[in-house]
């Protein structure tokens, strides 16, 4: 079962920085704008080490590494004190308004390669360099942003409720509350340790980044195999439960059909069509009235409700998969959001839109257990854990 403990990690001090203006998004999920943004926003963002520049005389991984090094130096950066265990909550608004939270729990998690261990990929993932995430683990030894993994014991959630104020907090630009308390009572970190232990664990986010952490755990270890820092990765543990997680849909988009292909026809194979009449905000209403999935093209919509009824252990991506690979020759890309696809759309800028319905918790635990795959951009994990509440350095 994976092993998981605590670390020591590394915090930004609150007396030399607001964590408000310091914290940042997922690397990946920031585009150039976002990241000049914060990049001018405080001169010590994460953001700068994250995503780091070329810099005169030196290229943007020794530029990380030595801003890591200086920040620790100025002591806008200070090591805890010892080993711990970290609970992380993001609190939010669900998009019915409705007040929600995620809690978990941060700590190192040992690496196994996919398939011989209980560290379970959930999606397909698609062909992502890994260079530039390995270069900056080797200029910066550490662990900047942890993966997030869902854990299949129950339990988890409720170590996580904890008494008392938070060692650090801070609210992101979407309104999102991230609050951060420190575990070092042994008792508690023992029972954190056995409960992530007792049950596989399937990664939620961060696919590339624990491919990277396997392929530097490697490079570090070479012919001898002596254990070491680099045997763990720094992960955001969560109880795969329906109250810890909001899973929004990541919708499909489809260009180049020859002409006369017949794209209501193919998902009939799978999918019941009903007319639904021109595409209107109401749409994803009716998706959810209707147990169904929607085809969208130019001013025309269809409802595509399931045969096989609700019951089915596989995800609509999964069918929905198979369908448009036995296509003839098309162009496939992935847009969050339905409003999104409707605009795409009528703009002309994509032939048509599918637009998914969400997966389950159930769903996705089957697929972990039967050892399935989801296909890949069939989840979006809601809201993003930020970057910059602790890190995790090697020796």
């Amino acid at each position: 079962m994976p092993r998981f403990e605590p670390f020591a990690g590394v915090r930004y001090n609150p007396e030399a920085v607001e964590l408000d203006r310091v914290v940042a998004p997922p690397y990946d999920v920031i585009g150039p704008e976002e990241r000049q943004a914060l990049e001018k926003r405080d001169a010590h963002n994460v953001v700068h080490i994250d995503l780091p520049r070329d810099e005169p005389g030196r290229d943007r991984y020794t530029a990380a590494g030595c801003r890591l090094d200086e920040w620790l130096a100025e002591h806008v950066l200070l090591d805890d004190d010892g080993p711990s265990f970290y609970v992380y909550r993001m609190g939010y608004h669900d998009a019915d308004g409705r007040p929600r939270q995620t809690s978990g729990v941060i700590g190192a998690l040992e690496l196994s390669v996919p398939g011989e261990g209980d560290v379970l990929p959930h999606e397909r993932t698609m062909s992502k360099p890994k260079d530039d995430r390995l270069n900056l683990m080797r200029s910066c030894r550490a662990n900047l942003s942890a993966i997030w993994v869902l854990s299949l014991a129950q339990g988890l959630s409720a170590l996580c409720e904890l008494p008392g104020p938070p060692d650090a907090r801070c609210t992101d630009d979407a309104g999102v509350h991230h609050r951060l308390w420190r575990i070092t009572q042994p008792g508690v970190v023992s029972a954190i340790a056995d409960a992530v232990a007792s049950a596989p664990v399937v990664i939620a986010d961060g696919h590339h980044r624990y491919e990277t952490a396997l392929a530097y755990r490697d490079e570090r270890r070479g012919d001898r195999a002596v254990p070491g820092d680099h045997d763990l990765l720094m992960a955001y543990a969560v109880e795969l439960a329906e109250e810890q997680l909001t899973i929004d849909p990541i919708h499909r988009l489809v260009n180049g059909l020859a002409p006369g292909v017949d794209l209501v026809g193919a998902l009939s194979e799978w999918f019941e069509p009903f007319d639904a009449g021109p595409p209107t905000e109401s749409l994803s209403v009716r998706m959810a009235d209707a147990g169904a999935l929607a085809l969208v093209t130019p001013g025309q919509s269809w409802l595509l409700k399931p045969r096989e009824g609700g019951d089915d252990p596989r995800s609509d991506a999964e069918h929905l998969d198979a369908i448009l690979h036995a296509l003839p020759s098309h162009e496939l890309s992935y847009q969050h959001g339905v409003d999104n696809v409707l605009a795409l759309v009528d703009k002309g800028e994509a032939q048509a839109g599918i637009l998914l319905r969400p997966v389950s918790v159930e769903q996705m635990e089957a697929a972990a257990r039967a050892g399935r795959r989801l296909p890949e951009k069939t989840t979006f994990f809601y809201p993003k854990p930020v970057t910059g509440l602790v890190f995790r350095r090697f020796s």
